[in-house]
């Protein structure tokens, strides 16, 4: 059962979420918060799998509750779900520590599969916010950033085949099209994405790719 709390300062837009949500066997929600400062508080103490959380909120935003939640370093993960299909909010959403994005006009179906994506440990962006997400990297990254660091701490301690999954993780490759690319079973990829995750410090896919962005092993 995937636990959710939903994040959002108008009651209706609460209302329909809990619906979708409570309509499906695997999903609960288990409660509301209307800003960002109540859903800190209720995050920690209900530490649900995913919260569910709008951008503009009066109070603490959703960014700046993303950024708490997250380094609180608790298991929940973070759905970041906005009326405004702006690169700036995705990008600062994703920095925060969210491992997903969408956009309210989303089908309800794709929700539904973005929360189960998100609470097993996939990243979720909407649909044509991708490709420009990756592009705005490259002008928020240190001058210089150019060839991969061996230096740096997150690329030292993996070995060559971690560090060659890591840069086709920032390519956006799937578990089947490593698997299938580089000639190795499913269920070794899995094995070597997890322990890159752990290694490179990341909480999922979508700050692996960050990472891979950050450290120069992927370039647009």
């Amino acid at each position: 059962m995937t636990t959710v709390l939903i994040v959002d300062d108008q009651p209706l837009q609460r209302f329909g979420f809990r619906m979708l949500l409570e309509s499906q066997d695997d999903m609960t929600v288990l409660d509301e918060a209307a800003n960002g400062t109540e859903a800190i508080r209720k995050a920690a103490h209900l530490r649900p799998d995913v919260v569910l959380m709008d951008v503009r909120m009066p109070g603490l935003d959703g960014i700046e509750a993303t950024r708490r939640i997250t380094a609180s370093g608790d298991r929940t993960r973070v759905l970041i779900l906005t009326t405004f299909d702006v690169d700036e909010y995705a990008y600062a959403g994703l920095r925060a520590g969210a491992s997903g994005f969408l956009v309210k006009d989303a089908e309800p179906e794709d929700l539904l599969s973005g929360i189960r994506a998100v609470a097993s440990g996939d990243a979720v962006v909407a649909p044509g916010l991708t490709r420009r997400l990756l592009d705005a990297y490259v002008h928020h990254l240190p001058a210089g950033t150019t060839e991969p660091s061996a230096a740096d701490p997150r690329l030292a301690a993996l070995t060559d085949r971690e560090r060659e999954i890591l840069t086709v993780i920032g390519k956006g490759w799937t578990n089947t099209e490593i698997a299938e690319r580089l000639h190795l079973a499913e269920s070794t990829v899995k094995t070597h994405v997890s322990r890159v995750l752990a290694k490179t410090a990341s909480r999922d896919r979508v700050q692996a790719v960050i990472c891979a962005y950050e450290t120069g092993l992927v370039r647009p």
